[in-house]
């Protein structure tokens, strides 16, 4: 598809970070590029339609849906490490291993992690604790796997970390939500969803999963959700061409400044976003 450029001149919000009624149900996973600062910009226009089922078509680390807490959900997710993660939360997971932030530690866990992959054993309680420990230890939060499938991501460089045991409250936050992972297109959607999509970035780094996510696949996804009858609520970086596709599609943009992102030199300098939104006054 081509589109024509046009120059942002849409209101750029500011971030609003003092979520305090949250903090009850953090999401469960260190997640890059996690959306949990949007909230403020989301829950306005989520509060009109809380009847709705929630849909994310591209869950990651679920800091919206778990900010929002809605009664129904559908949450999917190409990457089939964090379903089965939820998964096991939703059935009530406990870990039972030693966690530390040691590096042989790591090491050892991620290489067991990947046995596991390879011995079709990925959907166990064991794969699901090594998931979370590899997460929470691993740099930046980041989950990403090499052209074989295995878990690639370095030891981390935090000085402190949190581990959790015990899942328990998950388990009844997750009564009602339905975990999958497809491609987004066969999701199971109905006309009355309330969907919220956050596609990878429109940037280099698209290896979240086996395959990646190109830029026919923004195209496509930007395609499918715009032929939605229900209220869409989509985010991604503002690039030019991203910014093109989501007008030519008819979406209303809003631009907000994110508040950081991950760079191994450590550049947290505020990004550029666009929420594009769809079937919402």
């Amino acid at each position: 598809m081509k589109t024509a450029a046009r120059p942002l001149k849409e209101e750029i919000y500011p971030v609003t970070v003092d979520l305090p009624a949250r903090e009850l149900l953090r999401p469960p996973l260190k997640w890059a590029g996690g959306k949990r600062w949007q909230l403020p910009h989301l829950e306005p226009r989520w509060k009109n339609h809380e009847n709705r089922r929630l849909v994310e078509p591209f869950c990651g680390g679920l800091a919206v849906t778990t900010g929002l807490l809605p009664r129904r959900a559908l949450l999917n997710d190409i990457n089939p490490h964090v379903i089965h993660f939820y998964n096991w939360l939703k059935r009530g997971l406990t870990i039972s291993f030693e966690m530390a932030n040691n590096e042989a530690k790591y090491y050892k866990a991620r290489v067991r992690f990947n046995e596991l992959l390879q011995n079709g054993k990925a959907s166990t309680a064991e794969a699901a604790g090594l998931f979370y420990y590899l997460n929470r230890t691993g740099y930046n939060g980041l989950c990403r796997f090499n052209s074989k499938g295995g878990f690639n991501v370095p030891f981390g460089s935090y000085a402190n970390i949190n581990y959790k045991i015990d899942f328990s409250e998950f388990k009844a936050a997750f009564a009602n939500w339905t975990f999958t992972s497809t491609d987004f297109e066969k999701i199971p959607i109905e006309d009355n969803d309330f969907i919220y999509a956050d596609p990878p970035y429109d940037v280099e780094f698209t290896q979240y999963s086996k395959g990646g996510f190109d830029w026919d696949e923004q195209e496509r996804a930007a395609e499918w959700l715009s032929k939605h009858k229900g209220p869409v609520i989509l985010s991604n970086q503002a690039t030019a061409r991203i910014v093109n596709l989501y007008r030519s599609l008819k979406f209303t943009l809003k631009f907000l400044n994110a508040p950081r992102r991950i760079s191994c030199t450590g550049d947290r300098t505020p990004a550029p976003e666009v929420l594009a939104i769809r079937n919402l006054k």
